[in-house]
């Protein structure tokens, strides 16, 4: 064997007659290292390039073999390193101590050689194995984490087309679902939902208008005021919404349909499709409803232009308590800076 492919064995012992001893036992398989002291023996194990195994004396100066194993044990990164206790402590009592503190074994001095070779060897393959078990674990880990990754990526995307496929059907470039998603993950973020939560509805919010394909083209595109009956076709785009998304384990998926189908929704009550009224109204919802509203104003459509920021927060400060959840109101019209700086983004791009 190499010495280059030798494994380590830290020999700890304050009497040098048995660092010897094992010494001449194990150099011919293995690279021995020694410490005198469980200081000592904790501070190699300690270094850059600790050993693969310890044989560890009980009965030392300072501090015994026992408190060397439990801080060995502790440690993240020594927890690992086999321990085999050799000692001339012999009951039962002694052996079981070292076991419940983590060795890996017990040989009882004088020792043999013999015994001390095969015990080391097997704890040595053991670790080997376990090490290399632990590595196909964080590969395989690893494998599926960058799959999940990229499912979820995928999902995300197909979400975002299929709500800009709808929002295709009646405003500019589809870029209403984009502008929107962004107000709203904004406003999440300043009610004091968590980015994780925030970012979940930034994304869902984008399929709040999908049921929009549902609706016909004459309706939709008119330019000029819908007719009440007009407006109750208009209105079935909520649960056409939550019929296309359906029912889903995905967290996504769920507020997606809440969103859809919540979104017209009412703070005093007189939205639809249901008539929910104030904290009724999901969250996810009442979040997404003051985004779009905002959005819609400043947009043109083939029936109005698109009004002046200034309006249209004046138009959503007023709806506070009537259409629009009183307490995120403020929180928008905090955002107006970040709003109008998203606003200017999407319109310097669409000049590009």
């Amino acid at each position: 064997m190499n010495t280059q492919e030798k494994k380590s064995v830290l020999v700890v012992d304050d009497i040098q007659t048995n660092i010897d001893i094992l010494k001449g036992i194990l150099s011919e398989f293995y690279t021995v290292k020694v410490a005198t002291s469980g200081r000592l023996a904790l501070k190699v194990a300690h270094s850059s390039k600790p050993p693969d195994l310890i044989l560890l004396d009980v009965m030392m100066p300072e501090m015994d073999g026992y408190e060397v194993c439990r801080r060995l044990k502790t440690e993240e990164k020594t927890r690992n390193i086999p321990v085999i206790f050799a000692t001339a402590k012999s009951e039962v009592e002694d052996e079981a101590k070292g076991f419940a503190l983590g060795a890996a074994d017990y040989i009882t001095k004088p020792v043999s050689a013999p015994i001390v070779l095969a015990r080391v060897k097997t704890h040595l393959e053991m670790y080997d194995r376990r090490r290399h078990l632990e590595s196909m674990v964080q590969d395989q880990t690893r494998h599926l984490l960058v799959k999940s990754q990229e499912l979820h990526k995928t999902r995300l995307e197909i979400i975002r087309r299929l709500g800009r496929a709808a929002e295709y059907r009646d405003n500019e470039t589809g870029m209403h679902v984009i502008r929107m998603s962004y107000l709203t993950g904004m406003l999440a973020q300043k009610a004091g939902l968590t980015d994780a939560e925030a970012d979940l509805i930034m994304h869902a919010s984008m399929m709040h208008d999908v049921g929009k394909i549902g609706i016909s083209d004459l309706i939709l595109l008119k330019p000029a005021r819908l007719t009440p009956a007009e407006f109750e076709v208009i209105k079935m785009h909520t649960e056409i919404g939550g019929k296309i998304i359906g029912d889903h384990e995905s967290d996504l998926l769920k507020l997606s349909k809440d969103i859809a189908l919540t979104h017209h929704e009412k703070w005093n009550g007189r939205g639809y499709p249901y008539g929910l009224k104030g904290e009724d109204i999901p969250r996810a919802g009442r979040i997404t409803a003051i985004a779009d509203v905002f959005d819609a104003l400043t947009s043109e459509r083939p029936y109005k232009k698109a009004w002046p920021v200034e309006d249209a927060m004046n138009r959503i400060e007023s709806e506070a308590g009537k259409s629009l959840d009183p307490e995120l109101v403020p929180l928008f019209l905090e955002l107006r800076p970040q709003v109008e700086s998203i606003m200017r983004t999407f319109a310097d791009e669409a000049q590009q």
